[in-house]
């Protein structure tokens, strides 16, 4: 039986030469930089949220939880 052999076809490796000398690699990112970047996407979205939840809400649910966050804060015995 013939030995096989692991050699690729010589199309196939010219392409793969010139593919890594027209487009070099992109760094890849730290898990510190992912992190940065996620928790910057995160803030984003918490800025948003608050008011929008704000302007959605009628005036009387509104106060209400106003209210219950106001006795939750100042109601605590010491």
């Amino acid at each position: 039986m013939p030995k096989r052999t692991s050699k690729t076809d010589v199309n196939v490796t010219a392409f793969e030469i010139v593919q890594a000398a027209t487009n070099p690699p992109q760094p890849v990112p730290t898990p510190l930089q992912i992190n940065r970047a996620a928790a910057a996407l995160g803030r984003l979205g918490g800025l948003k949220g608050g008011p929008a939840r704000a302007k959605k809400l009628s005036q009387k649910k509104l106060s209400q939880i106003a209210k219950k966050a106001a006795k939750a804060r100042w109601g605590k015995k010491g």
